[in-house]
C-alpha cells in the first residue's frame, strides 16, 4: 500500500500561513486578563484549607507544646519526623508537671506530603500545618528542619486550657499505685 503524498503549494512552503496563525493566537492572548503574580513583592492567598509546612508551636508562657509522645513519629506515612525525648529537670516548677519533652524534633521536608497527618494526630495541639508555602534550601541538610526552626515557622500559639499547669494538676511526686490514698485498691473492693 503506498500513500499519496498532496503535492504542496508555493504558498504553503513559505510557511507563513502557520506564522500568521501564531501570531493571531500571540494577540489575542495579549489583552487577556494576566494571572501572573511578581513573587516576591506578591504573595499568593490561598484559601483556610490550605496545608503548608508543618511547624511546632510554643504557649504564650514560650513552652514547646511538644511532649515526645511520638504520635506524629508513627501516624506519618513517608516517615519524615523523628523525635528523641529528653526528660523535664524537676527544678523547673513551670513545667514541673510535664513527663518529657523533645530533646531532638526533626522533619525531613524532602520526605514531607504535607498530607496533614501529623497536626490530626497530636494530642497537645503542638504540630500545625502553617500557611508557608515557600521551602527552599541550597541543599540536603538544610531541608531537614530541627526544633528552632520549627519553632521559627509556627511560632506562639494562645493557649486557653493550659493543661500542664501546676494548678490544673497534683502533685508530682503522687503515684497511682494499690495503697496510694489517691488511687484507691481495686482489689480490696473484689
Amino acid at each position: 500500500m503506498q500513500v499519496k503524498r498532496v503535492k504542496s503549494t508555493l504558498w504553503s512552503r513559505l510557511y507563513l500561513p502557520s506564522i500568521l496563525a501564531g501570531m493571531q493566537v500571540t494577540f489575542r492572548h495579549i489583552f487577556l486578563k494576566k494571572d501572573t503574580l511578581q513573587y516576591p513583592e506578591q504573595k499568593r492567598v490561598f484559601g483556610d484549607r490550605y496545608r503548608g509546612v508543618p511547624a511546632l508551636v510554643e504557649d504564650q508562657d514560650g513552652r514547646t507544646k511538644c511532649v515526645a509522645c511520638y504520635m506524629c513519629q508513627w501516624v506519618c506515612p513517608p516517615l519524615a519526623i523523628t523525635i528523641e525525648a529528653g526528660e523535664i529537670s524537676p527544678e523547673d516548677a513551670a513545667r514541673s508537671q510535664i513527663e518529657k519533652e523533645p530533646s531532638k524534633f526533626e522533619i525531613n521536608m524532602l520526605r514531607c506530603i504535607y498530607c496533614g497527618l501529623c497536626e490530626e494526630a497530636c494530642p497537645e495541639e503542638a504540630i500545625f500545618m502553617s500557611k508557608t508555602y515557600v521551602v527552599t534550601g541550597l541543599s540536603r541538610e538544610l531541608m531537614i528542619f530541627d526544633k528552632e526552626k520549627l519553632l521559627e515557622v509556627g511560632g506562639t500559639r494562645h493557649d486557653e486550657t493550659k493543661k500542664w499547669a501546676p494548678e490544673n494538676k497534683g502533685p508530682r511526686d503522687r503515684s497511682h499505685v494499690s495503697g496510694d490514698t489517691l488511687a484507691p485498691s481495686t482489689a480490696a473492693s473484689h
